[in-house]
């Protein structure tokens, strides 16, 4: 008789237990994945293959198989916390070792700037330059810009409106052709902010006086200066918009014409810098019977900014947003996948680490080929099935209670032998 086989159910059922209480303990672990004992039925007679009835020889646990399937994803607070929906996994570095690979997503950014976890590894993708363009290639440490972003002074300004056809002619007859301080000598007027080379506000006034059927002209100042005047320092039209007899799209001016703004004083008294070769844009204008109305105004222009925060996209582009209402890519996430996931090794602290039985990474940005995308604001959670696991953890122990019972039985067995005389 032997005891062989029920020390090995023993055995077996215990590292059973273990893993089971493992997936129990990471039930709560952002990206963790759960595993599972595989056995193996033991036959002497195998090591020769004779004998057709033999009686085996036990159980032991054969492998521990990990099961990479999808967690449910739940939506946080926090923007730096990332899900892949799909597969794939994050590559994250402490610059010296091989990349390590990960599901869990919650990151932090660091006094340096670079994109963290909470064991200090460092989030890889594909760094953006100046002008946020994503350079692709070898991926790197992620760091975000410290930096502000530098202004643009104002080269396009796009002006739709309508006006209306219902009101007179306001050119006087006799003297200067516009009185900016006198409103009688124009129909309406709107405003805009323009940006010069320093990222300097100039606020930039539009006046529209119709100067006969179908015509109007377009005044404008620039910090209360006019932008257009004569010899004699008299305002000038930029332009006269030409309408036809329908009120439809301006005969005349048909493209953009050249606006140049001076330099001038601003309301707090400093000097602003003059904005030459701004392209204006007025064909989107209408004179209809209806009142005078701004469609669209705006500019390319802005003022200097600083970082306040970043958004991280679906296809793992990083978007950095700055104080002045910019934002710009400062890099883009690259995630990889494996021909066999369950080759990977674990290494703790939620990584795993490529293996000869995992196959190479193939890596991409997320959404391309088969690799999940990204969801900011959410993170993975355990794909652990605790009711499931409980079950488990019952069978489990109802068949350790039994191999036990298969030794003391055999111990029974035995003692009985021994009391022959």
């Amino acid at each position: 008789m032997s005891f062989q086989q029920a020390l090995s159910g023993l055995n077996a059922t215990s590292k059973n237990l273990e893993v089971i209480g493992n997936n129990i303990a990471n039930s709560s672990t952002f990206g963790a994945k759960s595993s599972r004992a595989e056995f193996a039925d033991v036959y002497a007679s195998a090591l020769n293959g004779g004998g057709t009835n033999a009686t085996g020889i036990g159980v032991n646990l054969q492998a521990v198989s990990q099961q990479f399937t999808q967690g449910n994803i739940t939506s946080t607070d926090n923007p730096m916390d990332l899900a892949i929906n799909g597969s794939g996994f994050f590559q994250v570095t402490d610059g010296v070792s091989p990349p390590q690979y990960s599901r869990n997503g919650q990151f932090k950014i660091d006094r340096d700037g670079f994109i963290v976890n909470n064991a200090g590894l460092q989030l890889m993708g594909y760094p953006a330059d100046g002008t946020g363009t994503i350079q692709p290639g070898q991926a790197s440490a992620l760091q975000l810009p410290t930096a502000g972003i530098n202004p643009a002074a104002t080269g396009n300004i796009t002006l739709e409106m309508n006006l209306d056809s219902r009101v007179g002619v306001t050119l006087p007859a006799a003297g200067p052709r516009i009185l900016l301080t006198d409103p009688t000598t124009y129909n309406n007027a709107t405003s805009m902010t323009a940006y010069d080379a320093k990222g300097q506000d100039v606020a930039v006034t539009y006046y529209f006086q119709k100067a006969a059927t179908d015509q109007w002209n377009v005044y404008a100042t620039a910090n209360g200066t006019a932008v257009a005047v004569d010899g004699a320092g008299v305002p000038l039209p930029l332009t006269t918009i030409t309408f036809p007899s329908n009120g439809g799209t301006p005969t005349s001016p048909v493209a953009p014409l050249t606006l140049d703004i001076p330099a001038s004083i601003n309301a707090a008294g400093a000097q602003t810098v003059a904005i030459p070769g701004i392209q204006l844009n007025v064909t989107g204008a209408t004179q209809y019977g209806a009142q005078f109305g701004v469609t669209n105004l705006n500019q390319d222009g802005y003022a200097p900014g600083q970082l306040v925060g970043i958004m991280i996209e679906n296809n793992g582009v990083v978007t950095a947003r700055y104080s002045n209402g910019q934002s710009k890519p400062a890099g883009q996430v690259e995630i990889a996948n494996f021909r066999n996931p369950q080759g990977l090794q674990p290494l703790g602290g939620n990584a795993w680490a490529a293996s000869f039985a995992s196959g190479d990474p193939i890596k991409g940005t997320p959404g391309n080929g088969n690799l999940g995308v990204l969801q900011a604001g959410a993170l993975e959670e355990s794909n652990v099935d605790l009711t499931a696991e409980l079950v488990s953890m019952i069978t489990a122990q109802r068949i350790y209670q039994a191999n036990a019972q298969s030794i003391k039985t055999e111990d029974q067995v035995m003692q009985t032998l021994v009391n022959l005389r």
